[in-house]
């Protein structure tokens, strides 16, 4: 059974932390932030973008989203 690809990082992370990583690829980028789930349970999510586009959004997702403290 195939995962719905994420998107948002609001799809997996309700506070995010204070740095998140970018990774270049030959066919993307992949966006990799840590933080706080709905449980409350530390998680990390990565996300591939195809496009730098995707990425920008992301970014500017991260940047107005609560932090965890």
């Amino acid at each position: 059974m195939a995962r719905t690809p994420i998107t948002k990082i609001s799809e997996r992370l309700e506070k995010i932390g204070e740095s998140f990583t970018v990774n270049m690829y030959d066919n993307g980028y992949v966006f990799e932030a840590s933080g706080r789930a709905k449980e409350n349970d530390y998680k990390t999510v990565k996300i591939l973008c195809p496009t730098v586009e995707q990425l920008v959004l992301l970014i500017k997702e991260a940047i107005e989203m609560e932090r965890d403290d």
